[in-house]
């Protein structure tokens, strides 16, 4: 082979790559990129299509709980709202044989203001044993009141441990009415 042939087939080669290496940079990695992007998408899209599906499918359960939930909170009168967890704390004291020492109201401004509702923070101290304090935390929490522990202190009132303190706050749930000026 002639250095003049041998130069021309090897320019013609280097120039392909150049070619297939533009091509791959310019058509084929955007293509591909695009196509690995578009399948994400798709994944994403079934996802929250199946989502969708199990909600629809759950809806009757959601309903019913939303309506339990929604007939156990507190009233929207703050003092009504005071007197259902006072008269609960004492239920709750009574059937578990602990010492309710003192139970309070705790001001707490609202999240937001617009938000569809408040809650009422509620503080009692108690004092009994191991055994009445457990049990009685059992009664507030599986009470179906709208009530969430917010923190508890516990404290032994003597040197073996056998009489406990107990400072439980907890914040009760309450609804407020529609407005009539909303949209």
């Amino acid at each position: 082979m002639e250095p003049k042939n041998r130069e021309k087939m090897l320019l013609m080669a280097v120039g392909a790559c150049v070619v297939l290496y533009l091509a791959n940079l310019l058509i084929v990695s955007p293509l591909s990129n695009g196509w690995s992007a578009r399948q994400d998408e798709i994944k994403k899209l079934k996802s929250t299509i199946d989502n969708g599906r199990m909600t629809i499918a759950s809806a009757a359960s959601i309903e019913s709980n939303w309506s339990r939930m929604a007939s156990n909170t507190l009233s929207a009168n703050p003092t009504l709202a005071e007197s259902q967890l006072f008269n609960a704390f004492q239920g709750w004291a009574s059937s578990n044989n602990v010492v309710l020492v003192a139970q309070r109201p705790q001001a707490k401004p609202p999240d937001d203001p617009l938000a569809g509702y408040s809650t009422e923070e509620w503080h009692a101290d108690v004092t009994g044993t191991l055994t009445q304090i457990f049990n009685f935390l059992y009664a507030v929490e599986s009470s179906p009141m709208g009530l969430k522990v917010d923190s508890i202190e516990l404290a032994s009132r003597d040197d073996r441990g056998l009489q406990l303190a107990l400072g439980l706050t907890v914040s009760g749930l309450i609804l407020n009415p529609p407005t009539n000026n909303a949209p």
